[in-house]
């Protein structure tokens, strides 16, 4: 079975990174990388609501997610030495992710690269954690 990696922050954990989770593992092995707080902050200009080891516990609690570990490094690709996303086959992103950076860091590793469109979960609304934020501040 094929090795599949996702990398996000997955703050204020919403029905939008389950049903994201969801369509990730059907090419494969779900594995996450979470973003640590200090990348976050770099990357958003902001602190994250929930901390790092929550982010953690909360996404290795999802069915889908067969582990989950946080990244150390910092920026965009801050998964490059992310033990999960090395052995991975394939590396998953929404398009709100997709980079050219990404693209040619899995060419240059010969990885799979795939694109996910945000498509809700059935009869649940578009969520996303910026909206959310927005909404809450």
């Amino acid at each position: 079975m094929k090795k599949v990696f996702v990398s996000g922050s997955f703050d204020l954990l919403h029905s939008g990174h389950v049903a994201f989770f969801k369509e990730a593992s059907k090419y494969g092995e779900l594995y996450v990388g979470i973003g640590c707080d200090k990348s976050i902050e770099w990357l958003k200009g902001r602190v994250t609501i929930c901390p790092q080891e929550e982010r953690l516990y909360m996404v290795k609690a999802i069915k889908y997610v067969k582990d989950a570990n946080i990244n150390t490094g910092m920026g965009i690709v801050d998964f490059i030495e992310n033990p999960f996303f090395k052995m991975c086959d394939i590396l998953i992103v929404n398009v709100d992710q997709d980079t050219q950076e990404k693209i040619h860091l899995c060419e240059v590793l010969n990885k799979d690269y795939v694109v996910l469109d945000r498509i809700p979960a059935e009869g649940l609304p578009p969520r996303s954690s910026t909206k959310m934020r927005e909404y809450y501040d």
